[in-house]
């Protein structure tokens, strides 16, 4: 019987992996932190330059007291307010920036469950696939194998019954020619000899007869009794 084409396993599907991206909202939130950290640092330099002016005016003003040293120490306690004020304008940017950096933390991680969500689907389809590629195989096997069986079988019967139709002729041909050679082995019976045909005796010469004479014609007619 004929072999079976030659199966080629089928390639098993894999799902891609997502790969945790950073939204660009949370790269501006973030740089809006530094820049907001940088300008609270410089403000809090700027704040303590301030005061050590400012304790300086005082110590000088409550040495001398004077109206110039007593408006110095105005003047340095103003810029020091004026400082403290920009200080917390650059705190208030990092808090905003902070909280611009958690809203995108959170809309980055929707974003991040709404990716997940979709590959889980996607690898839960494709687990599908690869299992109904694997029943398939297995399916068309069990029926090749079914098949094949129930094929053999058949053919089989279909061998068996050429077989006894061949012997049968086979038989009566061998039958027929034993009857020949049998009848071939029989002495050949021997033909009686023909024999020779006798010559004919030569016919006597038969003598014409002798022509009767015609009876003569009665002229007179018998007369009437």
């Amino acid at each position: 019987m004929a072999r079976g084409r030659k199966k080629t396993a089928a390639k098993k599907r894999v799902a891609k992996k997502a790969t945790a991206v950073v939204s660009p909202a949370q790269v501006k939130a973030t740089k809006a932190v530094e820049k907001a950290n940088a300008g609270v640092k410089a403000a809090t330099v700027k704040v303590d330059a301030a005061n050590k002016k400012l304790a300086a005016a005082r110590k000088k003003a409550s040495s001398t007291k004077t109206a110039a040293a007593k408006k110095a120490v105005e003047t340095a306690r103003a810029a020091t307010s004026k400082q403290k004020e920009a200080l917390a304008a650059a705190k208030a940017k990092v808090a905003e920036a902070k909280s611009l950096v958690q809203a995108a933390s959170v809309e980055a991680k929707a974003a991040a469950a709404a990716a997940a969500a979709k590959q889980a689907t996607e690898a839960f389809e494709l687990s599908l696939v690869n299992k109904a590629e694997a029943d398939l195989a297995k399916a068309l096997a069990a029926f090749e194998a079914k098949w094949r069986s129930s094929r053999a079988k058949k053919d089989a019967a279909k061998v068996k019954a050429r077989a006894k139709k061949e012997g049968a002729k086979s038989k009566a041909a061998a039958k027929k020619a034993a009857a020949k050679l049998k009848q071939l082995a029989k002495p050949a019976k021997k033909k009686p000899a023909k024999k020779k045909p006798a010559k004919k005796k030569a016919a006597a010469v038969r003598k014409p007869a002798a022509k009767k004479a015609p009876a003569r014609r009665k002229t007179a007619k018998k007369a009437k009794k």
